[in-house]
């Protein structure tokens, strides 16, 4: 059942162009009472691209999060035993983790969390942005779609002109994909 104050694992993967967006997301769960423990890959958490430098965001989601950024499979390990994860989300979902997530490849900070928090039966919630979404990582996602405890932010594309097979999240509707998956339920259209 939905209530006030869950506490979200929110993990980033290195789809950097959505990172401004995802962090205004964090801020806005945030400032509606949501108890936030960031979580980034390790390209994540390390690269610095044309869309601003790693230490920037880590600096920014720390200080919006009140929370230390986990960054180690060492450091995820523990979310599974701990239960103190209510939903999971991964903001943005890249190909490559989507790919990981449906093979059961666990060999970043992200897969780690995502793996330990789903042993619990508790909400993954995924927020794809891949270029590919139509191409080879559309198997993933329909591999995902049908598992018990998986949910997805709607999504659509982004750019058909130019990237006709990228996808992207609304990750204005994170919250509400959140509220939808802690009742068992995904949130419709998932297509927009």
């Amino acid at each position: 059942m939905y209530k006030q104050g869950l506490n979200i694992g929110l993990c980033l993967c290195g789809s950097f162009c959505t990172f401004s967006q995802v962090v205004e997301e964090i801020r806005n769960l945030k400032e509606r009472g949501y108890n936030i423990y960031p979580i980034m890959s390790y390209n994540a958490e390390s690269m610095d691209t044309r869309f601003g430098t790693a230490e920037h965001f880590r600096n920014e989601i720390m200080d919006i999060t009140g929370n230390k950024i986990i960054s180690s499979i060492k450091e995820a390990e523990p979310i599974g035993p701990g239960k103190y994860i209510d939903v999971m989300v991964v903001a943005p979902c890249t190909g490559n983790t989507l790919a990981k997530l449906n093979n059961g490849i666990t060999d970043t900070p992200v897969t780690m969390a995502c793996k330990a928090h789903l042993r619990n039966n508790r909400p993954l919630v995924l927020a794809i942005s891949t270029n590919d979404a139509l191409g080879v990582s559309l198997k993933n996602i329909g591999g995902l779609m049908i598992r018990k405890n998986i949910y997805f932010v709607p999504f659509g594309q982004d750019n058909y002109e130019k990237k006709p097979l990228s996808m992207i999240a609304d990750f204005g509707k994170i919250e509400d994909t959140i509220k939808c998956a802690v009742e068992g339920k995904q949130i419709q259209p998932i297509l927009i």
